[in-house]
């Protein structure tokens, strides 16, 4: 075993470079994190050299189109995964319940309450699902339309309240995009709106509308606002279509986002290429968060994200122009791969995302949340993969009780406190 410790790793703390490496990197490149310098190098190899693998434009996707395009997955004994552009979520979801034999994926970068969902047939044919990992935290944002600009929408959305009724009052019900009924947009939207008053049920109209379809939207005038992973956000600034008002780690500062999910039956029958998987997805992070120009300059290709690597490269080393005139550096709200067990998949967080999808109705309040992540999430096999490579974990599954911008707290041993004191929800 060795330390990890690349060319361009190295490269990126020369004295020449540290003004593209954040903070975070710099701790990375201090821990000095191990894996191995050769193939799946302790115990039985993957039982299968591929395995197909989803993706969405988004920034986040970058653990998966990092490990596959620096050679890592073959360097953990799968030289052929397919890493493959799926058109919207609803799209990642239809594959997922094909899977790779009905001409399908078996897994995917994805949602992190997309795999509770389909494992209990909620919006699909019952498709039980793993999650293996994290990919990311923050690195999203709530984005409005120039006219908004008027009743001063930021972190507090409270002036959206009476503009929207008066929206509402004149036939023109205004229109809030997300990418997938109960995803994280969709939970990151409705908490923004519900936090201000706004009910997002009735008082506004929730559409869903892929990622990369967000900002040709807006310029067409057919929504007001929406939520989307970078880098759309940041895209929607540059041409000055609309602005900012929030990312949404200013909702809940470090807040779980997308996540490696696989079908269970696949991990099931394949483990130790699970266990592969993790291990190029953990080597990958590492990487994205200690070079993050090279990585923007390969996610943005076409056969990826397909953007001008401006419009990614500044919110992912803490430079954020709101739009509204804010124009911040060295922003903590920054995507993070590695970074704070970034890629760890906290039980605790995905015990959130059910109770919220229990808030809106979209799973049944019925349902008992902490048995159904401890079905879904595979903390167990992230764990068995740390400590083949010697790489700290966590001491604990949870990460303990989460705040949030507007003074609510979420205790995972609690979650019904957490929904009573909701005064805005829509109980299945």
């Amino acid at each position: 075993m060795t330390d990890i410790k690349s060319k361009a790793v190295a490269a990126d703390i020369q004295p020449s470079r540290r003004t593209l490496l954040t903070g975070a990197a710099l701790t990375l490149a201090a821990a000095k994190l191990a894996l191995p310098s050769g193939a799946w190098a302790a115990g039985k190899g993957p039982e299968v050299a591929s395995a197909r693998l989803g993706f969405i434009a988004l920034t986040d996707a970058s653990p998966l189109i990092i490990a596959k395009e620096r050679g890592l997955f073959a360097k953990y004994g799968m030289p052929d995964v397919e890493v493959l552009k799926q058109a919207s979520w609803g799209a990642t979801r239809d594959n997922i319940v094909l899977g790779s034999k009905g001409g399908g994926i078996d897994g995917a970068h994805i949602l992190s309450p997309m795999p509770y969902q389909f494992t209990l047939g909620v919006g699909a044919r019952p498709t039980p699902m793993y999650i293996l990992a994290r990919l990311n935290t923050n690195g999203q944002g709530i984005s409005v339309g120039n006219d908004l600009k008027s009743v001063s929408v930021g972190l507090n959305a409270s002036g959206l309240k009476a503009k929207f009724a008066q929206m509402k009052a004149a036939g023109n019900m205004a229109k809030v995009a997300m990418t997938y009924r109960g995803g994280t947009h969709d939970l990151w939207l409705r908490y923004w709106l519900a936090a201000a008053g706004v009910n997002p049920d009735t008082d506004c109209s929730t559409i869903v509308i892929p990622p990369p379809q967000m900002v040709a939207n807006m310029k067409a005038g057919t929504q007001d606002a929406f939520c989307v992973g970078e880098p759309w956000n940041g895209q929607l600034v540059n041409q000055k279509i609309g602005y900012t008002a929030t990312t949404t780690s200013e909702i809940w500062m470090n807040h779980p986002e997308k996540a490696l999910g696989m079908r269970a039956d696949w991990v099931d029958k394949y483990p130790n290429a699970a266990k592969a998987l993790i291990a190029a997805c953990m080597e990958a992070a590492q990487w994205c968060d200690a070079n993050r120009q090279a990585m923007c300059a390969i996610a943005a290709g076409r056969q990826y994200i397909n953007v001008p690597i401006n419009d990614i490269v500044p919110r992912l080393q803490g430079k954020i122009n709101y739009g509204d005139g804010r124009n911040v550096t060295g922003s903590p709200h920054l995507m993070k791969f590695w970074a704070d067990f970034a890629a760890f998949p906290f039980k605790s967080h995905d015990a959130w995302f059910v109770t919220e999808n229990k808030r809106w109705g979209i799973i049944d309040d019925a349902v008992n949340t902490q048995a159904l992540v401890n079905k879904v999430n595979r903390a167990d096999l992230w764990r068995e993969v740390a400590k083949q490579y010697g790489i700290k974990t966590p001491a604990s599954d949870s990460r303990g009780v989460e705040k949030f911008f507007d003074g609510k707290v979420f205790d995972p041993a609690n979650p019904a406190a957490y929904l009573n004191s909701q005064p805005i929800k829509k109980l299945a």
